[in-house]
């Protein structure tokens, strides 16, 4: 972890020493394909009291590109930024302008960076699948977008913030955003995925009102439970089983909290001054949730977990990580030093 007030400080420089205490980026990514998910969670449209984007509850363009950086310097051989745009399969490009991004600024930190939106197959030719080790919880195996099995090293570039549905949303929830809506979205294919999504995953991954596109797995049971707080928590566990993430970064210099984004009535701006990182997300995101004055073992019915399982739990359950600050080193800043109450 370190102290980090503003986004015009040396992102760079704070990050690289950040992965310095961590062994360094080299021996991760050096001549290896490094895709980056961002987060970039509902339409670009919507902002909260007129804030930049990345200031709120979006990944931050300075953060990306300090991490573009880093991953050039660190002899990554192929460098990707992907997300599933809300509601769309247009150019990822295209998203990152409307969302206020240079994107010639962020492409000229390092020669052929790519940017994919993963939402549909946008010109790949098909789709990939990935088992979920021991079988699954709700989903057996997911398809995704062949970048991810084009991918050597995941990069989840997450905000530290609450969530609505799971209680908080850090560098295992950002990785829900990898599932492509022409498959799992509320107008995907019954039979086939639908190339031209226009809709959320809401129906489908939160409230199991529909199946995904018949030419993806089913959910292994039906009859469970349709609430969002026992599926979503389970998806996103599992998920990170079936493509699991190689660095996990949670920006807490600028976010919001009360919920993920703006459509959250009790969404209030907040300034923790910290990243942090880290090899393995489910440690990571366990420091992240103590960082925001949670105890991250909390069961249901507690906070942030009120209205879900903890997804913390579920993923340490596949054998993802531990929830248990005990078992985690913290290098940087102690956790007891750090803690912005998010309650």
């Amino acid at each position: 972890m370190a102290r980090c007030q503003s986004y015009n400080e040396d992102l760079s420089a704070i990050l690289g020493a950040m992965f310095d205490r961590l062994g360094g980026l080299a021996p991760i990514v050096r001549n290896r394909t490094v895709t980056v998910k961002l987060n970039l969670t509902g339409s670009p449209a919507l902002r909260l009291q007129g804030r930049p984007l990345g200031a709120t509850h979006y990944t931050h363009p300075r953060t990306a590109m300090a991490m573009a950086h880093l991953l050039r310097e660190a002899g990554a051989r192929r460098i990707r930024f992907v997300e599933s745009c809300w509601a769309t399969a247009g150019p990822l490009d295209e998203y990152l302008l409307e969302s206020g991004w240079n994107v010639r600024a962020l492409k000229g930190v390092a020669p052929d960076i790519e940017l994919v939106n993963t939402n549909a197959l946008a010109g790949a030719k098909r789709y990939a699948r990935f088992k979920v080790p021991g079988g699954g919880l709700i989903y057996p195996a997911f398809d995704l977008h062949p970048a991810y099995e084009e991918t050597d090293v995941l990069v989840s570039m997450a905000k530290m913030k609450n969530h609505d549905t799971c209680g908080v949303t850090l560098a295992m929830k950002n990785i829900f955003g990898i599932t492509p809506a022409s498959v799992y979205g509320d107008d995907a294919g019954v039979d086939e995925p639908n190339e031209s999504p226009a809709k959320g995953r809401a129906d489908t991954c939160h409230f199991g009102k529909r199946q995904p596109a018949k030419s993806a797995p089913a959910e292994l049971n039906p009859k469970s439970p349709r609430d969002a707080g026992y599926r979503m928590p389970r998806v996103t566990a599992e998920l990170n089983a079936a493509r699991p993430i190689g660095i996990a970064f949670i920006d807490g210099i600028e976010t919001v909290a009360g919920g993920e984004g703006p459509w959250i009535g009790k969404l209030r701006p907040l300034r923790p001054g910290l990243m942090i990182l880290g090899t393995n997300a489910v440690t990571t995101d366990t420091v992240g949730t103590a960082l925001m004055g949670y105890d991250p073992r909390s069961p249901r019915g507690s906070k942030p977990f009120e209205k879900c399982d903890n997804t913390l739990l579920l993923a340490e359950s596949l054998g993802l990580g531990s929830a248990s600050l005990n078992n985690i080193e913290v290098r940087g800043i102690q956790v007891k030093d750090a803690i912005t109450q998010f309650g």
